[in-house]
Formats: structure tokens, C-alpha cells, sequence
């Protein structure tokens, strides 16, 4: 293989056969399992969807019940893992907290054995449900609050916004967060995803396969994108400066962030539906001032002249971060919700991963030094 042949980070290179997702960026198609996911987040739950992910169909109603007795019957962890948890700086990020949470779950529930679907399940049901628990109780214990216990009588969306505010979320803001977590769930082979199956290959247990996806997940190349929006949002000020900001950005060359997407040459149809539910949520807590920006800033980003006529539009990061903020969820806790809502389709690539497993094993273009000859350390100069 020449050094020419190379294809930096593996673009447009095919790394496996799946049946999970499929995306088409000019036609703005993603769909789970044939389904798009814009209408299981108008019409699922994260629930089903993770279900549908898992198992390849959609559930029958025995089925999804099961599957939600279940997760709501395995939300709680064990207090030395909250010990563990308060042990951890108070300054740290709270994505370092979930990875470091998540490998030590292993050792509480250990699933080496992944030959054994049974257990797998359970590990998978397991994960899914206690990651929530986990971000909720580092969030408040940082503060020097006490983790508030799981309710098993609420969904997993409203759940996990009760354990992180200890109140109810009204109906609009558990459909839009349970949207969010159904259209962040699973995004084909991605960074993180490729990530837990190259671990998942070397037959490691799920805990270490989904706390290596989570450190993969920490990379500002991949995850946080929604915060650098609200940033970017914050530095253009008002509506009346979007189009002066946006002609500067364009002239230095400087990216507009939440905009445009490695595989999306049209407006991300995750972010058309998730604005759709944003909307019903902004009666509740008032329009925010960054939304009438964003909208300004994709209405000129996709007709500006200096673009080729083509226009960037918005992916789903663009959008998503305004919605958490009001909710008053933190800027630091929105990429732990990202991994919340990817768990499921992590674990869906896992199994679907130790079907006809054969460990990732790429090569390299070499490029240094060949025939070095040993000087002794006395001799050299």
C-alpha cells in the first residue's frame, strides 16, 4: 500500500456491514432500521426507539412493556459507585464522571462472558437504564447535593429531568427532551460508534465497550458542538448584528458552528423536527432571545452569495442547545446527555458487532527511519 493510498480518518472508507442506521446526506434521509428518525420523534418514545435499535422491528405492546418495566426497574446504582462519585473533583467535567462511573459499573455487574446473550441483555438493559442516574447524581453531588433516587412511575425523559431538578417536567418539555434523546440515539458510523466496536471487538465486556465510546465522546471534534452554538450565539449579540457577523465569519474563513455536516448537504432533517418541538416548549418558558438569532443566521447562512448559492444549513447541534438551556439544563451536562441518548445505539453496534466477530486489525503506512544501527550511550556525541 502507498502512502498516496491512504485515506485520512478513514473517510468514506466502509469499516462494517450494518442494519441499524442509514443516512442519506443529499436527500436529508435518516432512518433506524428503515424508520426515519424524524417521525419516531414525533411519534415514539426513546423507549421504543432504543428498542427498535436493539432488536431490528419495532416492539410488540407485551414487548415494550416488558422492555419499560425493565429499564424502570434498573435505574438505581449502588451507593459505593455514588461514593466513588463524590470522590471525584467537583470541577471535573461531568463526561470524565460518566466514563469513570461506567467502567467501574463492570466491576459491579461483571459481564466478561459475551457469549452469553442473557447476560448481554441484561447489561444492555442495565446501561441504558442507570446512565441517566449517573449523570443526575455527579451533577447534584457536585454542588453538594444528594442524588435524588429514580422514580419508577415516570418515563425514562421525565426521569431523568426529575432527578436532575427533583421536579416534574410538564408534558411539552418531557415530549421535547424524550425527542431529543430518540434523534441524538443513533447517527451510523460516527467517531464514537466506530470507537465501541473496534473495543467491542477484542470480545471486552459492554461496560468497557460504552466507557470507551464515552472517551470518544469527550472530543470537542465530536461532541459539544451545541455548546460552541450557544457560544457563537452569544459573541453575534443581537438579530441586527447576525449579517454583519455572518459576512465576517465567511471573509476570515471562520467556521459558523452547528452548521453543516460531514455527511448532511441539506438542512439535518433531526433539526427540522426537533425546532417543531422546540416551539411548543418556548410557550412554556418564553422565546429565547438565541432562537430569533439562530433563525436569522439559517436564513441568510443558506441563501448568503458568497457561498456558490449552495448555503450551509443547520444540523441538529444547531438547535438542541437552545432547547437545553431552556430547560435550564447546564452547558456541561449537554454532551452527557448526547452519550444518554447514544447508549442505545452504541450497544446496538455491539451486538450487532459480536455477530461474526473478527477483531479490527487495520494497517499502516510506515514512513520512519528502517536499518538504525545502536550507538552505546557513552559514545554518542
Amino acid at each position: 500500500m502507498s502512502e498516496q493510498e491512504i485515506r485520512p480518518g478513514l473517510a468514506d472508507v466502509p469499516v462494517a456491514k450494518s442494519a441499524i442506521s442509514f443516512i442519506d446526506g443529499q436527500r436529508a434521509r435518516l432512518e433506524y432500521r428503515g424508520i426515519p428518525a424524524e417521525v419516531l420523534a414525533r411519534e415514539s418514545t426513546f423507549e421504543e426507539t432504543s428498542w427498535l435499535l436493539l432488536k431490528g422491528d419495532l416492539p410488540t405492546q407485551k414487548e415494550l412493556a416488558d422492555f419499560d418495566h425493565q429499564l424502570r426497574h434498573r435505574r438505581r446504582i449502588k451507593f459505593k459507585l455514588k461514593d466513588l462519585m463524590k470522590c471525584l473533583p467537583e470541577t471535573g467535567h461531568p463526561m470524565d464522571a460518566l466514563q469513570a462511573a461506567v467502567a467501574a459499573m463492570g466491576m459491579f455487574y461483571p459481564s466478561r462472558d459475551v457469549a452469553n446473550k442473557q447476560r448481554n441483555w441484561e447489561s444492555v438493559v442495565r446501561l441504558i437504564a442507570k446512565l441517566p442516574t449517573v449523570v443526575a447524581a455527579f451533577h447534584r453531588m457536585r454542588f453538594g447535593d444528594e442524588p435524588i433516587m429514580p422514580r419508577d412511575d415516570l418515563d425514562h425523559a421525565a426521569n431523568f429531568y426529575f432527578m436532575l431538578f427533583e421536579r416534574e417536567p410538564s408534558p411539552a418539555v418531557t415530549r421535547v427532551l424524550d425527542a431529543c434523546l430518540i434523534l441524538h440515539a443513533e447517527h451510523s458510523m460516527n467517531a464514537s460508534t466506530f470507537s465501541a466496536r473496534v473495543t467491542g471487538s477484542t470480545l471486552a465486556d459492554p461496560y468497557t465497550v460504552i466507557s470507551a465510546a464515552i472517551g470518544t465522546l469527550t472530543g470537542p471534534l465530536h461532541g459539544g458542538a451545541n455548546e460552541e452554538v450557544l457560544e457563537m450565539l452569544e459573541e453575534i449579540g443581537t438579530v441586527e448584528n447576525v449579517k454583519p457577523w455572518l459576512d465576517a465569519a465567511i471573509t476570515n474563513k471562520r467556521k459558523v458552528m452547528g452548521m453543516g455536516h460531514r455527511v448532511y448537504k441539506v438542512k439535518d432533517p433531526r433539526a427540522t423536527v426537533l425546532q417543531e418541538l422546540a416551539e411548543h416548549v418556548f410557550i412554556e418558558t418564553g422565546r429565547p432571545k438565541r432562537y430569533d438569532m439562530a433563525l436569522e443566521l439559517e436564513r441568510l447562512a443558506a441563501t448568503h452569495p458568497t457561498l456558490g448559492g449552495k448555503g450551509v444549513f443547520p444540523n441538529v447541534d444547531y438547535y438542541s442547545g437552545i432547547v437545553y438551556e431552556a430547560l435550564g439544563i447546564p452547558r456541561d451536562l449537554f454532551t452527557p446527555i448526547f452519550a444518554v441518548a447514544r447508549v442505545a445505539g452504541w450497544l446496538a453496534h455491539w451486538l450487532e458487532q459480536l455477530e461474526g466477530n473478527r477483531i479490527y486489525r487495520p494497517e499502516q503506512v510506515y514512513v520512519g527511519k528502517r536499518d538504525v544501527a545502536y550507538v552505546p550511550l557513552e559514545k554518542r556525541p
